[in-house]
């Protein structure tokens, strides 16, 4: 499957394929006649990578988990850590929202009371 086919079949930007090829990280993926050639490996670990930016990990940070699943054994360890970490970032994240969330309902609720004080 070509670098077009596999962006339109799996809705995978052009862009991620060509980053996951330069990272050198396609083991499976053939240059065939001057275009890559993905098999249903690569495109797992196209999947995971579609994953790991849905949820929020920089390019960086999605190069480091890959390497790190593709290069290194028994690293799931560290792949685990790499996720708990994000877990972490993102429930803070969460939390602080939920506060920015009640400070703003606090100032609605209490333009509320004064406009609806003044209609009286």
């Amino acid at each position: 499957m070509t670098i077009q086919e596999a962006s339109e079949r799996y809705m995978i930007p052009i862009k991620i394929l060509k980053e996951y090829e330069s990272w050198g990280l396609c083991g499976a993926v053939k240059k065939v006649m001057g275009a890559w050639q993905y098999d249903d490996t690569d495109l797992e670990h196209l999947s995971i990578i579609m994953t790991l930016h849905d949820i929020g990990f920089s390019t960086e940070e999605v190069e480091t988990y890959m390497r790190l699943l593709l290069e290194q054994e028994n690293s799931d360890t560290a792949r685990l850590r790499i996720l708990n970490q994000k877990r972490s970032a993102t429930l803070d994240e969460i939390h602080f929202r939920e506060r920015q969330l009640e400070r703003l309902d606090y100032l609605r609720h209490e333009l509320r009371k004064k406009t609806d004080g003044q209609k009286e």
